[in-house]
């Protein structure tokens, strides 16, 4: 089945980034002339997904304008003869695709994220892309890799990467399964002594609507927040649930450090051609 439906929890305070993110989302914050959330939408987009559901919070308006046309501002570009810049403002969603946006009223945790979205979803499978994790360096797409690995098997999908000891506490870790195929479960940001690999979970999932069942049914876990982790727990259990090991680079752009190393990567890069 193709996976037309792609969620984005984009609800978070970014309070790592303040005072920038005090009026501004994360989200919008720029890798080089480009905001997180448009590299992440762009990676969906190649994947074959035309139905981008974005979970905000307050003060995420700016996130709804930036994918929603400006005819005012592309009317004055043209009239300055940059039709260049206006094509790219008119393109930043191409035709036959649509967004649709979801109010999180309270911060529960990514899994009560994901469950807000359950109605713009319906039953059918979704990828869901955290933009905070900023993908780079393969052309394919993460997310296309998920979508064909779940057409394979019919079964949800981890994008996994192998992660040193000493970071392995501020991940979802995944507990191999003994005959290789697919994985016994997962475990959230346990202490180095306790994780049962060196293999992270990163943000890029395909999953199951049968999700939502199980993340209704959760009490709160690590931080007092109902985990989209323990949910996939589940189901890794019922050997419902593989891995896809990660191509291309990672930046962990939730940090201030991974923002800065993956903004000079991608200007590195710009440099080179």
């Amino acid at each position: 089945m193709q996976i037309s439906k792609a969620v984005f929890p984009v609800a978070g305070f970014g309070t790592r980034f303040l005072p920038a993110t005090k009026a501004m989302p994360k989200e919008l914050l720029p890798i080089v002339d480009k905001p997180l959330i448009q590299y992440a939408a762009e990676e969906a987009i190649a994947a074959g997904i035309d139905t981008l559901i974005f979970v905000t919070g307050r003060n995420k308006r700016a996130i709804e304008d930036h994918f929603d046309a400006n005819n005012e501002l592309e009317t004055m570009l043209r009239a300055k003869g940059k039709d260049v810049q206006a094509d790219m403002v008119r393109n930043i969603i191409p035709e036959g695709v649509e967004c649709i946006f979801v109010r999180q009223a309270e911060q529960l945790g990514l899994g009560h994220a994901v469950l807000c979205a359950e109605r713009a979803v319906g039953k059918v499978p979704f990828a869901v892309l955290l933009a905070d994790d900023f993908l780079t360096d393969y052309e394919a797409g993460v997310t296309t890799d998920l979508a064909h690995a779940f057409a394979r098997s019919g079964k949800s999908q981890l994008s996994v990467m192998e992660v040193d000891e000493l970071d392995i506490s501020k991940y979802g870790v995944v507990v191999p399964n003994r005959s290789g195929a697919g994985i016994a479960g997962l475990v959230e940001k346990p202490e180095v002594n306790d994780a049962p690999s060196n293999l992270a979970s990163i943000g890029r999932y395909v999953l199951t609507p049968d999700i939502f069942d199980t993340l209704r049914g959760l009490s709160a876990g690590s931080g007092g927040e109902i985990q989209l982790a323990d949910a996939i727990n589940n189901h890794a259990q019922r050997g419902a649930v593989e891995t896809v090991r990660l191509n291309g680079k990672r930046f962990d752009c939730g940090s201030v450090d991974g923002f800065i190393q993956a903004s000079n990567h991608e200007y590195q890069k710009r440099l080179a051609i």
